[in-house]
């Protein structure tokens, strides 16, 4: 009995221990990486047994197989990699470590290697060529798009230094009592003194996640600045310098202007390689490959790529842009790129650092100059760990004046290296320049020229500054004076107002606006404003309902023609808005206005209302904005903020609602606008400014209320408009307008031999628009039928335009030439026309 009893233990043990070697045999788990290098490996084939499918391709560096049958072998296949092949035993099928050698490649037969530059018949004689087919074959990615997760953090320093200063230039009577600065001063290798003036550190901690939704957040968590906390202009200008490149990019943005990189799939079209040394970098052979544009005056960079030997990924690079180089107050420029290449297909940035040389002036090597040097370290990457969905949501102590604040200890252990003698002397020197009248005051002109306001005393600043004076037929010369509370970057709250004289109809003209801010979170925000002023009404489709906006006819003081078509307007509003998502505005807004013809006799706005003839309109109006700009990047939370420059686009969406009745309101009617802004970086080519509008009026109302086709009677340039059109001239119930202006940075005129010493630069544009206006419309008005749309045929002007026009460094002029297209039998027209302006960028 007892025997029978053990015989069915031992059965059922036999039983149990046989199911657990089955299941051994039927999974396997482990990880595979690099056997040189040990970097984790993805993207493997694994076959089961002697089957010729694989049975899987793995996403990420650890496996796990559970297959129907017994497994007693795996293979392990992958691109360039010597296939390896494990046996499986119920000892073996945990944790199996995998190591695969890379194979050299056989494609390129033979490298050569020249110290000075070859001449080749074409080039794939070239051995840097057959390279860089390799490297174009493994395009990488940024590694963080594979990832379900990931994390990182970020070190950005930023600094500015004044150079090429001379003992002349010391002693000169601006630095009275701030002579103590040249105590912080060093030699430089020309042996001028270099002068550190500017320093920004920041901490970031990035966060993201791919799959199942994508989301991004950029947090900044730390920020330390040398005596200039409360002047976030400087710090935005140079924040503003810099944009995040991808050397794999056809093209690199720099001051949103397009140059050619070197790794470009089109960079044998710009650049001469060489191939000229192999070398270890970190560990792992490299060919070091010099590369310079075939043309010394096109936008373009010289410098090494260093390319893995075994793996063709780029370890890292150098830029540095030519001696004539065609960009405004940039002397030179240089980049140096270093990656890190965890598996086959991708890359991690792991240290950038720009320096730009900048001058006001002139372009020679010992001009004075400002070099903005900003460095970037990426650490502590971590991958599919799972994130929080609060991670990603907006905080309020985000946006907390002190948040950013850390102490010295905090910087000592966050800083990836230790700061130099003469970074650590920043701080030290401009805590002591806070404290000297003199600095301040020149700090003080500063920020009245970047922003247009002076500040008077604290809390109120005067402005704008470049609003004071303005000419029109209605008010003749014209002054403007206006003022606004101004107690810090991050105010929650603001007002504004201005008064207006015009010395030929000798009226006073006026607004004001409050804005006050609940949350700096989602931005939610209410204001109200009023103004009597005189405006010229039909210079833009998509209006705002602001109160503060200048005014077209404050700042036009030449024009083409006579122009009577101004606007008497008394206008109140009142709006709250709110940002329910990043970068993504709804508005809404509540108007009561007034409007007459400034100048009757010459311009009538009168108009039929139940058989009766009104001269002035009363409009009553609720108006529902949603405004998108995917990308824009913003600094300060108050109720004003700063834009960082970028290629972000601004998408509008309007839904306007008049009121009959309410508040005496004229009409009811209904507008929907739709408009789109984006400019395009076009490789070398330069960039495109594209702009689409397009709208309908779905009751009949007076001319006061019309869309009108923007004209431009002025001689200077204005954004949006048609510069062969007059004002009023084409008036829509629906309409569509399209501006396409291409600037080409001087890549066509870089080739005429005497032009190109000029570096000016070429733009083409072409405009056009479409629309059509009932005849119920146009009879609403005395003047209606002398009103028309452009329905024949589509609009259109074209031309060309010289920007950059000027001396040295300092090139802010720019000419536009305008031809008519169609349309040319109407009177008082003009078929041709030059406008002319200022135009400051690089």
């Amino acid at each position: 009995m007892m025997l029978n009893n053990n015989s069915k233990y031992y059965n059922l043990f036999f039983l149990l221990f046989i199911s657990c070697l089955t299941y051994a045999q039927n999974t396997a788990n482990g990880k595979i990486t690099d056997a040189k290098t040990n970097k984790e490996i993805s993207g493997v084939d694994i076959f089961i047994n002697d089957n010729s499918t694989p049975f899987l391709k793995t996403s990420a560096s650890s496996f796990i197989i559970q297959s129907d049958s017994i497994i007693y072998k795996l293979k392990f296949s992958k691109k360039n990699y010597s296939t390896e092949t494990v046996t499986i035993t119920p000892e073996t099928a945990e944790n199996i470590f995998v190591k695969l050698s890379q194979e050299k490649e056989n494609t390129i037969a033979e490298i050569v290697i020249h110290n000075e530059k070859p001449k080749y018949k074409n080039k794939k004689e070239n051995p840097a060529y057959a390279i860089m087919q390799e490297v174009w074959k493994r395009k990488r990615n940024n590694g963080l798009e594979k990832f379900d997760t990931y994390t990182y953090k970020e070190y950005e320093k930023i600094q500015f230094d004044a150079n090429n200063l001379d003992s002349a230039f010391m002693s000169k009577k601006i630095f009275n009592k701030l002579d103590f600065i040249f105590d912080y001063a060093d030699s430089t290798a020309s042996g001028k003194i270099g002068l550190p003036i500017f320093l920004n550190e920041s901490m970031y901690e990035n966060f993201g996640e791919n799959k199942p939704g994508k989301k991004t957040k950029r947090l900044l968590v730390a920020q330390k600045t040398s005596g200039f906390q409360d002047n976030q202009v400087i710090t935005i200008t140079a924040k503003n310098l810099y944009r995040d490149i991808n050397i794999y990019d056809n093209t690199l943005n720099y001051f949103d202007i397009g140059f050619p990189s070197p790794v470009g799939t089109n960079g044998f079209s710009t650049y001469d390689y060489n191939l000229t040394d192999t070398i270890s970098i970190h560990g792992e052979n490299a060919y070091k490959i010099r590369y310079q544009p075939k043309r010394k005056d096109v936008l373009a960079f010289q410098g090494y790529l260093y390319i893995d030997t075994d793996s063709y990924a780029v370890l890292g690079a150098t830029l540095k842009s030519t001696q004539k180089i065609n960009v405004n107050f940039i002397n030179s420029i240089s980049t140096e790129l270093e990656y890190d290449n965890p598996d086959d297909n991708t890359f991690l940035p792991k240290k950038f650092i720009t320096e730009i040389e900048l001058t006001p002036f002139a372009k020679k090597r010992t001009s004075k100059s400002i070099i903005a040097k900003r460095s970037v370290d990426y650490s502590q990457y971590e991958f599919n760990k799972p994130l929080d969905d609060k991670v990603f949501t907006r905080r309020e102590e985000e946006y907390d004046d002190k948040f950013v604040d850390k102490d010295d200890a905090y910087w000592v252990k966050a800083r990836p290296d230790s700061l130099s003698k003469s970074e650590q002397g920043v701080y030290e020197m401009l805590d002591r320049l806070q404290q000297t009248p003199k600095f301040n005051r020149i700090v003080k002109i500063y920020e009245t020229l970047a922003s247009g306001y002076y500040n008077a005393f604290k809390g109120i600043d005067i402005g704008p500054i470049f609003s004071i004076y303005g000419k029109n037929e209605v008010e003749g010369d014209r002054i403007r004076l206006g003022a606004r509370t101004y107690f810090g970057q991050n105010d929650p709250w603001r007002v504004q107002f201005y008064t207006a004289y015009g010395f030929k109809d000798q009226q006073v003209k006026y607004g004001a606006e409050a804005r006050y801010m609940f949350n700096r979170v989602n931005r939610f925000m209410i204001g109200a404003g009023t103004k009597r002023d005189i405006e010229q009404l039909g210079v833009q489709l998509t209006t705002d309902d602001g109160i503060m906006a200048r005014t077209f006819a404050s700042s036009t003081l030449f024009a083409r023609g006579e122009n009577a078509s101004l606007s008497s307007i008394n206008k109140t509003n009142i709006f709250a808005a709110i940002e329910p998502w990043k970068n993504f505005q709804v508005r809404v807004d509540g108007t009561l206005q007034s409007i007459k013809s400034a100048n009757p006799e010459k311009f009538s706005l009168m108009y039929y209302r139940n058989g009766d003839l009104r001269k002035t309109l009363n409009d009553s109006h609720v108006t529902l904005s949603l405004i998108a700009r995917p990308g824009a990047k913003f600094s300060q939370t108050g109720v004003d903020r700063y834009e960082h420059g970028t290629l972000a686009p601004t998408i509008i969406l309007k839904y306007t609602r008049g009121i009959e009745g309410l508040f005496n309101g004229d009409f009811n009617y209904n507008r929907l606008q739709f408009m789109f802004y984006k400019p395009v970086l076009i490789g070398s080519w330069g960039k495109t400014m594209i702009s689409f509008e397009a709208g309908k009026t779905f009751d009949n109302v007076p001319l006061g209320l019309q869309n009108v086709i923007p004209g431009n009677q002025s001689y200077s340039l204005a954004q949006n408009t048609f510069a062969q059109l007059n004002y009023y001239e084409f008036v829509a119930d629906t309409y569509s307008t399209l501006h396409l202006e291409h600037h080409f940075n001087g890549k066509i005129l870089s080739f005429i031999p005497l032009i190109k010493k000029l570096k000016l630069r070429e733009i083409a544009f072409i405009r056009s628009a479409y629309g059509t206006l009932s005849d119920a419309s146009k009879a609403i008005n005395v003047d209606g039928f002398k009103y028309s749309a452009p329905s024949e045929q589509i609009y259109f002007e074209y031309g060309f335009g010289i920007e950059n026009i000027g001396i040295g460094n300092l090139r802010i002029f720019r000419v536009d030439f305008n031809w008519r297209g169609n349309y040319l039998d109407r009177p008082d027209i003009s078929t041709f026309g030059i406008k002319a302006g200022f135009q400051v960028g690089f």
